[in-house]
């Protein structure tokens, strides 16, 4: 890391740091320390404030058209799905969105990469039900999303549910001196640990008006990444904190918002203005870019679970015009959205029916057009699925 570009940074300081690397020896070297979070808006220029009012009333829209739907839930399920895959893929772990949206969430996953995915959906839910308790953010919390992140994977789990308690570098591939990295966050220790309950505690304040909450929720989340205080993780933890932080302010109140795949597509520029703040105290570009991250991603959002909530509706009426008076083939077409590529075994035990009435049903709604199967070459463990609500999921933003 260029500790000169640092030097002047009204956003925090740089401390010293060593440590000893069997490959280079001995070294000495400089960390950064963000300041703790103000209190009050950062200095921000018009386009800005004007892309934050853009950001608030994607929310709010969404938001809208979240509480009009029946199931919120149901709905919610897919798109998270979106999240997890996509949120997992900009820290390095691929898995294909059609396997994710096929897994089982509750059986374990074989597939590491795949495990790590899931496990980000089953994360997020605890996270989602901890703060419709009415529960406030803990650092314990975030210890336990967290781990829970890394639950029965091969990596990972030496360190997880806790901060971490060793020096770690960001943008420098392994063979790399930590002076070639682009960015080194705190050291571990204590100071590390307070900053964190720091930061958590500022989350929970009540800044109404003092802070816009989309304002609010990208300096946090600035603030997570700088402090970086895990091992691993940090980035799909400090986006779920996005979603968590704008329920916990009240700009929404069903956590449908999937962040990820905006800032995916961005990957160099989301790492460009994060440094941006801590190099040259530019709150300014964060903010901006981080308003526009939330209004593309609220607008798509929020069409993606109207053109599900349209499906559903028409599915279900096929479903009765075909003949099908069942209440078991209503709930079939439910089942469907919250699991799009599922297996007759997937759907006998969540629907509660036995083999040969789930497989039949099955069948009723292939010849009815409702599902089709989705891997026409596979003989056992058919995979099903309705077209329709695959092609809103797959679908590019």
């Amino acid at each position: 890391m260029d500790g000169d570009q640092f030097k002047n940074s009204s956003t925090g300081h740089l401390v010293a740091i060593s440590g000893s690397d069997p490959r280079f020896g001995q070294w000495e070297h400089v960390a950064f320390v963000p300041r703790p979070l103000p209190a009050v808006t950062p200095t921000l220029t018009v386009s800005t404030f004007n892309a934050v009012a853009d950001a608030r009333a994607a929310i709010a829209a969404l938001d809208s058209s979240g509480r009009r739907l029946p199931n919120p839930a149901l709905l919610r399920r897919p798109t998270l799905r979106r999240e997890a895959q996509s949120t997992s893929a900009l820290e390095g772990t691929y898995a294909p969105l059609d396997a994710v949206l096929a897994a089982d969430q509750d059986e374990e996953q074989t597939d590491d990469r795949l495990r790590e995915v899931i496990n980000y959906v089953r994360s997020a839910e605890y996270g989602f039900a901890w703060v419709a308790d009415g529960r406030p953010l803990t650092v314990g919390l975030l210890a336990d999303l967290q781990r829970r992140l890394f639950q029965g994977a091969a990596t990972g789990r030496e360190h997880a549910g806790r901060l971490r308690e060793i020096q770690v570098v960001i943008g420098s591939h392994r063979a790399a001196r930590i002076q070639d990295a682009r960015f080194v966050p705190p050291p571990p220790g204590p100071d590390l640990e307070q900053q964190t309950r720091d930061l958590v505690e500022w989350m929970g304040h009540d800044h109404a008006g003092d802070l816009d909450p989309v304002v609010a929720a990208g300096m946090a989340h600035y603030q997570f990444e700088t402090l970086h205080p895990f091992h691993d993780g940090n980035g799909r933890i400090g986006r779920l904190l996005i979603v968590l932080h704008l329920v916990l302010s009240g700009a929404l109140r069903e956590p449908t918002l999937t962040v990820s795949p905006w800032f995916e597509d961005r990957r160099a520029e989301y790492y460009d203005h994060l440094h941006g703040v801590s190099a040259r105290g530019d709150w300014d570009s964060w903010i901006r870019f981080f308003a526009h991250g939330l209004t593309a991603s609220a607008r798509d959002t929020e069409r993606r679970l109207v053109d599900l909530l349209t499906v559903q509706s028409d599915l279900k009426a096929r479903v009765r015009a075909a003949g099908l008076r069942a209440e078991s083939a209503v709930r079939l077409v439910d089942f469907a959205l919250g699991q799009p590529i599922f297996t007759v075994s997937q759907a006998q035990r969540h629907l509660g029916l036995t083999y040969p009435r789930a497989n039949g049903l099955v069948r009723q709604l292939v010849d009815a057009g409702i599902l089709r199967q989705y891997d026409d070459r596979a003989v056992y463990d058919r995979e099903f699925t309705a077209p329709e609500v695959l092609g809103i999921l797959l679908r590019s933003s």
